[in-house]
């Protein structure tokens, strides 16, 4: 099948970018000693989660109990989810989920440590804890050093709870605020008799700066396997390792400066992050994405040289891969100008 064949709009993945994505940055954390646990909710497939492990990953991350049960269903065995589990319905997936494969978790309050000790009193197989800490993101996360300390103690002291060391996702750009964070809490911590042996830092933004960021034992990246505009606008890569493009086609030229094409809100990220436009056009670069309805994308051609015609088929490049996955059943997986195979978005839209 080429990829003429196909209908639009269509999410495409370039299998040669994204493997080569993948290779360099295992490459890079091979070479300065640091493990690498990916984020899967880039893209929700048991394939690439494999190779993500193939390749030297020590497991993976999911952001939903949903997509590790997926993940578990397919084989993979050690799954960590940076999350606060609150609930019963939640927490009793979660104790069938540590009873099958290796699984670690997030807290980042008492309540959640409590909830936790309550599913898993009396397990024979406890549940490893890390304490969430926010070095700067401001989203969760205990807010100080001597807190993460203070629920890493309580966390060790609970029956069924193992404490397995701390975690972050930081605010891009603030390396050296991360690392000074994460290194006095690691400190504090082994000061009271603690054993954080896992110290997990995340993003993709600042990935080739994760060595610098010397506290951390392992580093969680998710949109480094296809990239989007919002990385290349941060210099993580260039446009020739954007492995994902929305395949869509120019439905209307109502006026000389217009086009519209048949990818609106539910087959783009309508998240900006600061950008101009809605995502960047391959065949026309100085084309601008203005507006998105839900079924179409309006765009200014009048920076154009040439431009696009009703029927032209065009590929852009989103400005946030990861919402852009969970938009679509499948994705087509391709090889130049030919369809390697349509794959379903497994872990799209599961629960929990």
């Amino acid at each position: 099948m080429k990829l003429s064949d196909l209908d639009t709009p269509a999410v495409l993945i370039d299998v040669d970018r994204a493997d080569a994505n993948l290779q360099r940055f295992q490459t890079y954390a091979d070479a300065h000693g640091l493990a690498v646990r990916p984020h899967i909710k880039t893209h929700k497939l048991p394939r690439f989660a494999k190779r993500q492990v193939e390749l030297g990953a020590v497991g993976i991350t999911c952001q939903k109990l949903g997509e590790a049960e997926v993940m578990a269903d397919a084989g993979l065995t050690d799954i960590f989810i940076p999350y606060n589990i609150i609930g019963k319905a939640k927490l009793d997936r979660l104790v069938t989920l540590n009873d099958r494969i290796k699984i670690a978790v997030t807290a980042d309050s008492a309540a959640t440590v409590n909830g936790l000790a309550a599913a898993f009193a009396g397990s024979p197989k406890p549940l490893e804890v890390l304490v969430e800490c926010d070095t700067g993101m401001g989203r969760c996360g205990v807010q100080t050093p001597d807190d993460a300390v203070a629920l890493a103690k309580a966390i060790d002291a609970a029956d069924g709870l193992t404490f397995a060391g701390f975690m972050t996702y930081p605010k891009a750009g603030a390396v050296s605020e991360n690392q000074t964070w994460l290194a006095t809490a690691k400190q504090k911590g082994i000061d009271a008799g603690l054993d954080p042996r896992i110290i997990s830092n995340g993003g993709s933004p600042d990935m080739w700066r994760a060595h610098e960021v010397t506290a951390a034992t392992e580093h969680r990246p998710g949109t480094y396997i296809y990239m989007d505009r919002f990385q290349v606008a941060k210099n993580v890569g260039t446009w020739d390792d954007c492995a994902l493009t929305v395949l869509a086609t120019v439905v209307s030229r109502p006026t000389e400066n217009r086009a519209v094409i048949d990818a609106g809100s539910k087959s783009l990220s309508s998240d900006t992050f600061g950008m101009e436009g809605f995502g960047r056009i391959v065949e026309f670069p100085d084309a601008v994405i203005t507006s998105l309805s839900e079924e179409h994308g309006t765009i200014d051609v009048s920076a154009c040289a040439s431009k696009p015609q009703i029927g032209d088929r065009v590929r852009i490049i989103p400005n946030h891969a990861c919402v852009v996955s969970n938009l679509f059943d499948s994705i087509v997986l391709i090889s130049g100008d030919e369809v390697v195979d349509i794959a379903p978005v497994a872990a799209r839209g599961r629960v929990g």
